[in-house]
C-alpha cells in the first residue's frame, strides 16, 4: 500500500469518517435492542406494537409512492413488527426534513420569476412536435424549468476533454464561478481547478464553492471549508454527515454543476477527482460524459446552484444580478439551432422529474433508445416501458460496466438482465472498464446528458440535474459517443445469464428485496 492509501486509510479508520459510523450503528442498535425488549417482556405492549405495524402496513400500501418502494418498507415492518414500524415513524415524522423541505419550496417561489418560459419558443416547439412540447409543458408546469432556443451544446465524451475545456472557461470569468459537485478529491483534476479559482477569487471575481457531505466523507478533511475560505472561495457542505439518525442524510446532492457569469455552464456525470480524466486507474478505462451550454439556457443551471446554496442560509438573495450580462455578446460563430432544456430533480417534492423524462423518451421512441448508466436497479415503470419499447420494435441498447465499482450493485443489475433480454432489449458491457455516463438517445432527434443514474438512488432520494436536448446538433454527437463505445463493449446473451454463477444469481434476487432502500 502506498503512502497516499495508507494515509487515506488511517483517516478513514481514525478520523470523523469512523466516529460517525459508530455513533450510527450504535443508535441503531439501542433502538433495536431498546424494541426486542419490550417485544420478549411485555406482551399487551408487544400485541399493541403488532397493531401499530398492521396500521403503518396498511399507511405504507395506500401512501402515493412506488409499489417497489413500498414493499421494501412492507418486508421489514413485518418482519421486525416493533423495531420496523417504529423505525419508519421515526424517519416519516422528521422534522428537520419537512424543514428543508419548505425552505426549499419557498425559494423555488422565489426563482420562479427568473424561470418563465418564453411563449414564443413553446409556440415554435408545438408546431415542430406536440410530443415534444407537452414534455416541456409538464415539466414547466410541476419542474419549474422552461425549454430554451439560442443555446449552444458542447458535448464531452470523456473526462480527459472536459477537463481542459473547464480549465479554459474559468480562466474567462469576471464576475463569478458557482460550482456543485457529489464528489471532490486532491489530485491533478482539482488541484488544477482549485489553483484557477483562488487566483480568480484574488482578482475580484466571486467564487463559491459547495459539495456534498456523504460523496466527500472519507475524501476531504472536516475542516475543508475553512480552507477553502482562506483563500477567498465561499464554501459549504451540502447536508453535512453528523453522528445521529435523520431521514434528511439519506438525501444526496448528486448534482455536477458549474456556472459562470451567468453565460456557460457545465453539467453531465463527471466529478472533481482523477479517476473521472483517466488521471488515476480505479476500475480500469473510466467512461463518463458532460456537456457544456452556453447562452439562454444557462439561467437554469443558474437558478438550481442558487436554490441549493440557499437552503442553508437565512438572508435573502439577489437572484437577479447573477443572470447575464445583458451587454454580453456570444461568439458569432456558435451553433445555437434547436431546443435545450435543463431540469433539476428534488427527493422532497412528489414529482420524478428525472425518471418521468426517462419514461417519456422510452414511451414516444419511434426508431431507437441508446443508454448508458452505470447502474440498473430498475422500478416496474422503468421496466415496462423498457421491454414494451422492445416488444414493439424499438431498438432498445443499454450499455453497462463491465468492471463494475460496487459488486452489491452489479450483482443486483445482472438480475435484470434475463427479463430485459428476453423482451428484446440489448444489453452490452463497456470491456476496457467502467461507464460512469448518464446518457439518452433517441431517434436521431432527442438526448439526455446528466447525473440520473438508472437506479432508486437518483430516480427517488437524490438531487438531481440534466439537460434534455431536442433537435439540438449535439444530439448527433452523443449519438456517434454512444456508436463509437458501442465498439468496445461485448455483448450479454440469454445464455450468458444461464451460465453466470448461481450464487451469483441468488445475490442478485435476494438483494432486489431492499434495492429500493440502497
Amino acid at each position: 500500500m502506498d503512502r497516499k492509501k495508507w494515509k487515506k486509510f488511517l483517516r478513514v479508520i481514525f478520523g470523523r469518517t469512523a466516529f460517525v459510523t459508530l455513533f450510527l450503528v450504535i443508535q441503531v442498535v439501542v433502538l433495536f435492542g431498546a424494541f426486542k425488549w419490550l417485544g420478549d417482556h411485555i406482551f399487551f405492549v408487544y400485541g399493541g406494537f403488532t397493531l401499530l405495524s398492521a396500521a403503518v402496513v396498511i399507511y405504507i400500501i395506500n401512501k402515493r409512492q412506488n409499489p417497489i418502494y413500498q414493499l421494501a418498507w412492507v418486508i421489514p415492518v413485518l418482519v421486525f413488527p416493533v423495531f420496523g414500524a417504529m423505525f419508519y415513524i421515526f424517519l416519516e415524522l422528521q422534522v428537520g426534513t419537512r424543514r428543508i423541505a419548505r425552505r426549499l419550496q419557498d425559494i423555488l417561489v422565489r426563482t420562479a420569476p427568473f424561470l418563465k418560459q418564453n411563449e414564443m419558443v413553446m409556440a415554435r416547439l408545438s408546431r415542430e412536435s406536440r410530443r415534444a412540447a407537452h414534455l416541456a409543458e409538464y415539466m414547466g408546469r410541476y419542474g419549474g424549468y422552461p425549454v430554451y432556443d439560442k443555446t449552444y451544446v458542447e458535448y464531452f465524451p470523456l473526462g480527459d476533454e472536459l477537463f481542459p475545456r473547464l480549465l479554459e472557461e474559468l480562466e474567462k470569468a469576471k464576475r463569478y464561478i458557482f460550482m456543485e459537485y457529489f464528489i471532490v478529491e486532491d489530485g491533478k483534476f482539482w488541484d488544477s481547478i482549485r489553483e484557477v479559482l483562488e487566483r480568480k477569487a484574488r482578482e475580484g471575481v466571486e467564487v463559491r464553492f459547495m459539495y456534498d457531505g456523504m460523496g466527500c466523507l472519507t475524501l476531504l478533511p472536516h475542516c475543508y471549508p475553512q480552507r477553502l475560505e482562506k483563500m477567498g472561495i465561499r464554501c459549504k457542505v451540502f447536508f453535512p454527515v453528523k453522528p445521529a439518525l435523520s431521514s434528511y442524510q439519506n438525501n444526496r446532492d448528486h448534482r455536477k454543476i458549474t456556472v459562470i457569469d451567468g453565460h456557460t455552464a457545465f453539467t453531465g456525470g463527471i466529478n472533481l477527482a482523477d479517476e473521472y480524466i483517466n488521471e488515476t486507474v480505479r476500475f480500469g478505462h473510466w467512461k463518463d460524459t458532460a456537456v457544456m451550454l452556453k447562452g439562454e439556457a444557462v439561467a437554469s443551471f443558474l437558478m438550481m446552484f442558487l436554490q441549493m446554496w440557499n437552503v442553508s442560509e437565512r438572508g435573502e438573495e439577489d437572484y437577479g444580478k447573477y443572470l447575464r450580462d445583458p451587454d454580453y455578446r456570444y461568439p458569432s460563430e456558435l451553433d445555437m439551432n434547436g431546443y435545450v432544456m435543463p431540469y433539476g430533480d428534488s427527493p422532497l417534492d412528489e414529482e420524478t422529474v428525472g425518471e418521468y423524462v426517462y419514461l417519456d423518451i422510452l414511451n414516444e421512441a419511434r426508431n431507437h433508445v441508446h443508454i448508458m448508466t452505470p447502474y440498473l436497479i430498475l422500478d416496474s415503470d422503468m421496466i415496462t416501458s423498457l421491454t414494451f419499447a422492445a416488444k414493439r420494435g424499438v431498438e432498445v441498447i443499454i450499455i453497462m460496466p463491465h468492471v463494475p465499482d460496487k459488486v452489491y450493485a452489479y450483482l443486483l443489475a445482472r438480475s435484470y438482465y434475463g427479463e430485459l433480454l428476453a423482451a428484446g432489449v440489448r444489453i452490452f458491457e463497456y470491456t476496457p472498464g467502467f461507464v460512469h455516463a448518464k446518457i439518452f438517445s433517441s431517434d436521431d432527434e432527442k438526448a439526455v446528458v446528466g447525473s440520473v443514474n438508472l437506479d432508486y438512488r437518483s430516480l427517488y432520494l437524490h438531487f438531481e440535474c440534466a439537460v434534455y436536448l431536442y433537435r439540438n446538433q449535439a444530439v448527433a454527437d452523443v449519438e456517434k459517443d454512444f456508436q463509437d463505445t458501442l465498439r468496445m463493449c461485448q455483448e450479454i446473451t440469454l445464455e450468458d445469464c444461464r451460465r453466470y454463477p448461481l450464487l451469483r444469481r441468488l445475490a442478485g434476487a435476494g438483494l432486489r428485496l431492499f434495492a429500493p432502500l440502497m
